[in-house]
């Protein structure tokens, strides 16, 4: 069952998708070559406690961080650890945080140091497809169209987009209907309501859409050990169309500098 938000509902949602948005801009500051992802999923910690929030994904399932970090054919769902980040390391991070009661999810790839072009270009394709499906986001249309725009933009460009894994309604609980996958046809799927909140997250890989699963039974990695992004935010339609709630409200190409971290 779909759970549509009232409007007071997506005004705290929106509070919750702030304090996520200066969660990150903090983090994006403090990430450089040779710092643990473990270090990065404390950092997280302290400044999710700092928003008077608290973090989503910690004993979710059993997942046991903060954050997950994903770092170059890692796909998702990657548990921080005592890796040092490398110069040119594709590095995805996602993050949950709960602000009374309700809960934004957002994701972002970012490059360690300087990274090659085929990098870069992922990351903005994953990036620009979330837009594309935002775009999708009408009343009266299907979840189907969302899913289909995403597919056909992000095959057009060369890449392929995960099918083992999807976005998702969202609010009070971290995982809620509908299903949001990033491949599939017009006109099918979940009727788009007002009140509808959704996380919307392209997953992109460079080569083959198959993945495997690690043995910690969560890290989600390409088989063919190309490179992935992950790009996400929680996205509501509203009387006015959608709004992006832990994103810009629109899309606008990011230069290479905007995706390289610790580069002066």
């Amino acid at each position: 069952m779909i759970s549509l938000k009232s409007k007071h509902e997506i005004e705290v949602m929106r509070e919750s998708a702030k304090r996520l948005k200066l969660v990150f801009r903090e983090l994006k500051r403090s990430i450089k070559v040779g710092m643990t992802t473990l270090e990065i999923d404390q950092k997280v910690e302290r400044l999710i406690a700092g928003q008077q929030a608290k973090p989503a994904f910690k004993g979710y399932r059993g997942y046991p961080a903060c954050v997950c970090t994903s770092i170059n054919e890692e796909v998702v769902h990657g548990i921080p650890s005592k890796r040092k980040l490398k110069e040119g390391d594709l590095l995805s991070i996602d993050i949950g945080l709960i602000y009374n009661g309700y809960v934004s999810d957002s994701a972002r790839t970012w490059t360690v140091g300087k990274a090659n072009e085929e990098a870069i270009e992922l990351a903005e394709v994953a990036r620009r497809a979330l837009y594309i499906g935002m775009a999708q986001m009408k009343v009266g249309n299907r979840v189907g169209n969302l899913s289909a725009a995403i597919q056909e933009y992000v095959e057009g460009q060369g890449f392929s987009v995960i099918r083992d894994f999807v976005g998702h309604g969202i609010g009070r609980a971290m995982h809620e209907d509908p299903q949001v996958p990033n491949f599939g046809k017009p006109g099918t799927g979940a009727k788009m309501e007002v009140g509808m909140v959704l996380a919307i997250e392209p997953m992109v890989a460079a080569g083959s859409w198959e993945v495997d699963i690690m043995e910690d039974a969560w890290t989600v990695v390409t088989r063919d050990h190309q490179l992935a992004a992950h790009y996400e935010d929680t996205i509501a339609l509203t009387e006015n169309g959608p709004q992006n709630l832990t994103g810009p409200q629109q899309y606008e190409k990011s230069t290479a500098d905007q995706f390289q971290l610790g580069v002066l």
